[in-house]
């Protein structure tokens, strides 16, 4: 029959063209796959429709056939009776071939229409900027204050070089010094850095 399988091609012409645009997001992947489905389903229900005109038309053609072997002197009334049966079989058989067509186009056209939906959803949502990160302000760094020694410590005193495990806190009891005089009058600025061998002065110690 001409035309028989423009639905199947108009089909598959569809699937073809939204499975070659950019590919989506993974639920319009999903959503391709299952209309894919829907689609072999109907493609299946086409298939046995055409077969099954095919049937008739076969059927048919024996009829008129042997309507055609009939003697000539067949009474003409039964023979008009029987071409109108099978014209009205042909109209029956091209108008539920008719309406099948027009149900499984109209399907895939509205599925089609919700699947471009969702995929133009997805494109939109992949295009769109991701939201700025507003930079968090960088506090402002105070510069140390410097550090200020005393100079009422004893002026007179002895030396010592540090020994390995000494603090100024325990060279202050070894000496009988305080251990601010020590740290005002060697002027460290960082007390728990005092290395051995090193030679400090120790204000009023014995």
């Amino acid at each position: 029959m001409p035309g028989r399988f423009t639905s199947r091609r108009l089909t598959f012409a569809c699937v073809a063209l939204f499975t070659s645009a950019v590919i989506p997001g993974a639920s319009a992947q999903a959503e391709i796959a299952d209309l894919k489905e829907d689609v072999r389903g109907l493609s299946q229900r086409v298939n046995e429709l055409t077969l099954r005109v095919e049937q008739l038309e076969h059927e048919n053609s024996e009829l008129r056939a042997k309507v055609g072997s009939l003697d000539s002197n067949r009474d003409s009334v039964t023979v008009a009776q029987l071409n109108a049966a099978v014209a009205d079989l042909n109209s029956s058989i091209n108008s539920a071939v008719a309406a099948s067509r027009s149900e499984i186009l109209q399907k895939v056209a509205t599925e089609m229409e919700v699947l471009a939906k969702q995929t133009n959803a997805a494109l939109d949502s992949m295009s769109k900027p991701a939201p700025a990160v507003q930079a968090r302000p960088v506090a402002a760094t105070q510069p140390p204050k410097p550090v200020v020694f005393g100079d009422t410590y004893p002026k007179e005193g002895i030396s010592y070089t540090v020994l390995k495990g000494d603090s100024v806190g325990t060279i202050a009891k070894k000496t009988g010094a305080r251990v601010q005089d020590i740290i005002d009058a060697n002027k460290l600025t960082d007390p728990s850095r005092i290395q051995a061998g090193q030679v400090l002065v120790i204000p009023g110690g014995k």
